[in-house]
Formats: C-alpha cells, structure tokens, sequence
C-alpha cells in the first residue's frame, strides 16, 4: 500500500480508503453509467441523471462507505438494453461528487489511451484540491477497441498497452512530486520540461488502483499502484488474485499493495424474497448486449483468461461486469463478505439494481451486522 513505513502510516492517518478500523472497505461501483451494474430491464428507480447520481453518493457517504469508484465507457454494447450506452464521463463526475461529499474518496476510472498524462495529473490535482484529499485514479489500458477507435487510434496488443501504461503513470507521478520541470524520453511519450502545479494534496500523491490480472497487469499493479482490484469470478479465483498481486509485489518491488473486489448484491428481507428477485433480474438479462461484452472482453480483456472462459460467466457478466453477486438474507450478506475478508480482499465495491432503496435497507440491516462480525466499526 506504499513504499516504506512511514508513508503507509501517513497514508492511513489521512486516506479514506486505507483506515485501519474498517477491516473491510467499503464503496459503491458503476453507478455512472446507464444500468449501473446489471444488463437486465427489471424496473427500478435507478437512472443516469445528476441529482440522482448524488443522492446515491450522499448515502454512501453517510453510511461510512470509503470510496465511489465508476467504470469508465464511452460506447455501449447494443442489444435492447445497448448497457452502459449511456455515462458520465469520469473526471468531471468525480469532481461533482467531490463538492458534494464530506468523507468518502471519489475516484475517477481513466483509460489512459485517451488522455495525455500531463492532462490527467492537472485534472486529478485539482480533484485531490477540490476533495480535500480524498481523490484516487483508477487507471484503465483500454481493453474494448471500438472504444479505442473511437479515438482515431489502432488498439495496441496486450502486453504493450501496459508498457504504455508504465510510461503514462510514471509521467503523472513525477508531475505530482517533482519540484522542477523534467524531460522524459521514452519509447511512448516525449516530452520538454514537463511541470504541473500545484501538487496534489495526498501525499506522495492520490491513490492509484488498477485491475490488471493478467501476468502483464499484475506486474503494472504490483509495480506502480496502490490498489489491484481484483476480479472475483468465484472466492477461489479472488483469493489466488490477490494473493498473486501481493506477492508480486513483495518480491520484485519490496512494496505491499492492497486489494479490493466488486460485487453485486441482492438482500431481502429474507432468502426466498432475495431469491425471488434475483431470478426475476435473470429473467429480464439482455443477453444480446452481453454476448457482446463476454465476447469483446473475452477476446481482448484477458482478465478471466480466454473467451470459453468469459463465456461461462454470463450471468456473472450481466449482473455485474463479471463479478459475484451475493444473494440472501442481511445474515447471509454478512456471511459472504466475511468470507471476501477471510479470503485476503482489504475492500469491496458493491453494486445493486436499485441503488437508493436497497442501499437504505443495506444500511438499516446489514451495517449493524458487519460490525458485529468485526468487520467494520
């Protein structure tokens, strides 16, 4: 979670996200797009207006969650539904939430292809200032290449995205730490007395998460950020995640690195309502979108290995980008996240078809219950 002692302590001092009193993070994923989490037509209150965006995010913040963490889209994946057809752009979303919000870390997810990284560490600067230092960047390499085309640009093969990456973020670091102008050189970017100012808040600077999995993304996470979010198809697939992702970094670059998650949740009252609603959001899945996004993410994601793999996750994708999705009652919820914990996960990001009602009922039945299994305070 940082490169020596010292910084990790100031680090949790001061960063949402790494409080040591919250076993379990906490945040909310994807609600600036439009069907949120879920590919599915089931009527809910959710929609993809401003005011709607931050009573969500004022809930969360109420509720003690640490982070506020969007996806990063620019085009949907068609169907009846074209999911995520429809979003916010990110910067500018976590900038608004960060005027509206008192405690909880806002992030912006940022596909690097598409954004000059001098522009980026002025933007995120000015979040971290406007936030009072509770900005992070989710830094994506562009996996969807009609995304990256849209862009005017000719997508790059897997593993040279991330040696992209790796200039892209070591730019953007020494814009926010270094005191004077610097030329970089690279294979990617040129560039003459670079500078930035002023310097982000947070120190050394915001917190940076990625969610590579592949051998080339762990090596980036392990290398260059503070978070790996980890795809969790089944507890099994988390745990060996995270666990590769720490010791990678360890042992190559003496850091440690924490891990989060996502998932979907569906909690009622009791586990045969949870049951109930949770077939009936299966029931009304737009499976033409998703064919489109298992396919596309199958074929060039490389997150989940290969696209017969992805291909066996599609509920798992329409119902939340691939991860879990945790049915039940408030005790049962509790059950799973205590398992997410037990499992080496430091922080999930939770996602629901509708995120205001079910986010109240969250807060009046499962919240007590997390503290008293200890995982939160």
């Amino acid at each position: 979670m940082g490169d020596n002692d010292d910084e990790l302590a100031a680090r949790r001092s001061t960063v949402p996200l790494f409080d040591p009193r919250q076993k379990l993070k906490l945040g909310l994923f994807s609600f600036n797009v439009s069907g949120g989490m879920m590919a599915t037509s089931v009527p809910t209150s959710y929609e993809l207006s401003w005011q709607h965006t931050r009573q969500i995010a004022r809930q969360a913040d109420a509720m003690g969650f640490e982070a506020l963490v969007p996806v990063g889209r620019w085009r949907g994946f068609g169907g009846r539904t074209n999911f995520a057809g429809e979003s916010f752009e990110t910067y500018t979303w976590a900038a608004g939430l960060a005027e509206a919000t008192s405690r909880i870390m806002v992030f912006a997810t940022s596909h690097v292809p598409t954004v000059h990284p001098i522009l980026a560490a002025k933007q995120a600067a000015t979040i971290d200032h406007i936030s009072g230092g509770r900005f992070g960047l989710n830094l994506v390499m562009g996996w969807f290449t009609a995304e990256m085309e849209m862009f005017g640009g000719r997508q790059k093969e897997h593993d040279d995205r991330y040696r992209f990456g790796t200039e892209w973020v070591d730019i953007v670091r020494r814009l926010w730490t270094d005191q004077e102008p610097f030329d970089f050189d690279g294979r990617h970017f040129q560039l003459k007395g670079a500078q930035a100012y002023p310097k982000p808040l947070q120190k050394p600077h915001p917190v940076l998460v990625n969610a590579g999995s592949s051998a080339a993304g762990i090596d980036f996470s392990a290398r260059a950020c503070d978070v790996n979010f980890v795809g969790m198809g089944s507890f099994e697939m988390g745990k060996a995640s995270a666990a590769a992702v720490r010791q990678r970094a360890r042992r190559e670059y003496r850091r440690d690195i924490a891990t989060m998650t996502y998932a979907t949740v569906v909690c009622r009252d009791t586990e045969r309502e949870a049951r109930r609603d949770y077939q009936a959001m299966v029931d009304a899945i737009d499976w033409e979108a998703i064919d489109n996004l298992t396919r596309v993410f199958g074929l060039e994601g490389q997150s989940y290995g290969d696209a017969e793999s992805v291909r066996k996750l599609r509920t798992q994708f329409a119902m939340g980008w691939g991860g879990m999705t945790f049915v039940g009652s408030p005790e049962q919820i509790v059950d799973q996240l205590l398992k997410t914990s037990a499992i080496g996960i430091d922080g999930i990001m939770l996602g629901f078809n509708d995120y205001v009602v079910e986010l109240e009922h969250f807060d009046r039945r499962v919240m007590p219950l997390l503290k008293q299994a200890g995982l939160r305070t």
